[in-house]
């Protein structure tokens, strides 16, 4: 029987949940599955039969005393307060879990601390590759802990101040793109969402992961361009004076997020890696908006996301009418081609084999003629 593959899946935002069942579902079918994360329930109506584990959700958990809250950590660490019952509680249900299925291969979306629990552990692992300022101790450690790292996106969108080292044991799967339905042709998108046919649509997206799009900037957008209409999608982030206009629009949360980017002349999104590639997919005029995440993880791929031509980066939102006009013409003067190859229809079985492919690596026995036993290796004390 093939040994266990482990996911753990971290529960900020979607993405990571919908980055793990679009690689499950490529995985053979006889491949045992475990999940562990902290919110079961991003797995619902998941048609695979794959073992959930629930982890306790430490996030806002009290560190007991004033004295233990001011320990400093680790530089090899991010987030290790001291005197958490649930932090015990999660390390423990992981290392009991990867001990009892006797797991393989440790796929961890996204942690840096659980990569080096895993070395030390003795369990071979993968850590999902994110843009950012990585180069801090603990993010090198993790990377020299796996046995290799997974990038969901193409090797042109690499920081060029990424590490040759850990290139070298980086997979680029291609663009992948969790939505597995897709409408391209503009009209057809336009007559299914209501939306006017001939009219040119600038859609606003931002997913579950942040504050939201911020509605003010779009009102200063509705009113340096009255003859366009803005459609908003998603959370937005309000800060209660702004002004209504006719031509600015909130249709909220949808299901389908590419019906709208398909429907668009000209789309504005923050940086979360499906909605890159949603756009990629599709073809269209991108403004892309980073939003704050740690380590500047959404700025650095808007960064290479401009670098190749694929988007206008926009760090800051305008604030004027003439800034807003500019940055729709630049928007409408964009080469699309540019984003060609950069979403792979194939990249998440590519993900997916090659994480088999690094399983067999590692366990298979070779039967070659000639092929030396495994060395026997003894845990000698060190004094240390």
């Amino acid at each position: 029987m093939a040994k266990p593959i482990s996911f753990f899946v971290h529960h900020q935002g979607r993405g990571h949940a919908q980055r793990t069942m679009a690689i499950v579902r490529e995985l053979p079918a006889s491949q045992p599955v475990s999940v562990l994360t902290a919110d079961p329930s991003l797995f619902d109506g998941f048609e695979r039969d794959i073992e959930i584990v629930p982890l306790p959700n430490m996030i806002g958990a009290p560190v007991p005393t004033p004295a233990l809250y001011d320990q400093p950590t680790p530089a090899v660490m991010h987030c290790v307060p001291l005197g958490l019952a649930p932090m015990r509680q999660t390390m423990r249900r992981i290392l009991d879990h990867l001990d009892d299925r006797g797991t393989g291969l440790f796929v961890i979306d996204v942690s840096a601390e659980l990569a080096l629990l895993a070395r030390i552990a003795s369990v071979p692992a993968i850590k999902i590759r994110m843009h950012g300022n990585r180069s801090d101790a603990g993010h090198t450690a993790a990377y020299d802990a796996c046995t290799g790292m997974l990038a969901p996106f193409d090797a042109r969108l690499e920081q060029p101040d990424y590490p040759d080292w850990a290139r070298a044991k980086t997979f680029y799967s291609g663009g992948l793109c969790t939505s597995s339905q897709r409408r391209d042709d503009r009209a057809e998108a336009r007559r299914a969402l209501g939306l006017p046919a001939e009219r040119e649509l600038v859609v606003a997206i931002t997913g579950g992961g942040g504050a939201g799009t911020p509605y003010a900037p779009l009102t200063m957008a509705a009113r340096a361009a009255p003859d366009t209409l803005f459609v908003t999608v998603g959370p937005l982030h309000r800060e209660g004076h702004e002004t209504d206009f006719a031509n600015l629009v909130n249709h909220g949360w949808v299901s389908h997020t590419s019906d709208y980017i398909a429907a668009a002349d000209i789309v504005i999104a923050s940086a979360g890696d499906n909605t890159v590639h949603e756009i990629m997919r599709t073809g269209r005029p991108y403004i892309c908006a980073p939003e704050w995440r740690y380590f500047d993880e959404q700025q650095r791929k808007a960064e290479s996301l401009a670098a190749v031509g694929a988007a206008i980066h926009l760090p800051r939102w305008p604030g004027d009418l003439e800034g807003w006009r500019d940055l729709l013409e630049r928007a409408r003067a964009l080469d699309i081609e540019c984003q060609r190859g950069l979403h792979d229809p194939h990249a998440a079985a590519r993900a997916a084999g090659w994480l088999m492919s690094r399983m067999d690596t590692l366990w298979q026995e070779e039967t070659r003629q000639g092929h030396r036993a495994a060395p026997q290796v003894s845990i000698a004390a060190t004094g240390t």
